[in-house]
This record gives structure tokens, C-alpha cells and sequence, in this order.
């Protein structure tokens, strides 16, 4: 989710509404931090370097290049490709203004190396 506020926001998600905090990470001149708000998925993101108000709804495939072939015999537009520490990804165009992506993890080993990360 874009945040203006990562640290703020976080306090908020954990002290208000108890969140569990995954990690929270500054690099790239940004913060990000990762929050559960019960025991299974999803866990929430939030993003200072995200624009806009929307979040973006991220999925995880097994192959990204299939999925992306995929997506466009069905029509759609695959849009800029990007990468996280789980590995490589790529924003989906759907109409109205929804903002979709997704990833493929080549780097199972991120996860633990995040968990529990507080950079701020």
C-alpha cells in the first residue's frame, strides 16, 4: 500500500490494531515494512516510493514469463517489470484504474532473511 508515513503507519497497524511487524526495512532511499493482521495470509505492505492512493494487489505465480504470456493472450497489458528481494515481477494494466502485479520467487531464502528486520 503507498504510505507517506511508513514508520507512523506501522505504529498505527501494531499498536492500534495489533498487527504482528514482519520487518521493516530501509534501502534504496525508501522504507518499506511488512505487517499480518491475523495468522495466515495476506500480509500487508506498506511503501513510501509507491505514487498514488491505490494499493497494488500482488501475486505470486510459479513462472512470470508463463504468466505474463498468459495475461496477454487473454488481452492485457503487462506493464513495467520490477524486482523485490523475493524475486523478479512485473505491474499488470487492467482498466479502472486498479493496480495489479505479479511475481515469480526465484529467492525463497528472502523471506527468512527479512523476517524480523528493523531498520527503523
Amino acid at each position: 500500500m503507498p504510505s507517506r508515513d511508513v514508520a507512523a503507519e506501522l505504529g498505527h497497524f501494531t499498536e492500534q490494531l495489533g498487527a504482528e511487524p514482519i520487518f521493516a526495512i530501509e534501502a534504496f532511499d525508501t522504507r518499506v515494512a511488512m505487517f499480518a493482521l491475523g495468522d495466515g495470509p495476506p500480509a500487508l505492505l506498506l511503501a513510501e516510493h509507491l505514487e498514488g492512493e491505490r494499493p497494488v494487489l500482488v501475486f505470486r505465480v510459479g513462472d512470470l514469463e508463463a504468466a505474463i504470456a498468459d495475461l496477454e493472450a487473454r488481452g492485457l497489458r503487462p506493464g513495467p517489470r520490477f524486482g523485490i528481494p523475493h524475486g523478479p515481477g512485473c505491474s499488470i494494466e487492467v482498466p479502472g484504474g486498479h493496480r495489479l502485479a505479479t511475481y515469480e520467487r526465484t529467492r525463497p531464502e528472502a523471506a527468512a532473511h527479512l523476517a524480523g528486520r528493523r531498520d527503523f
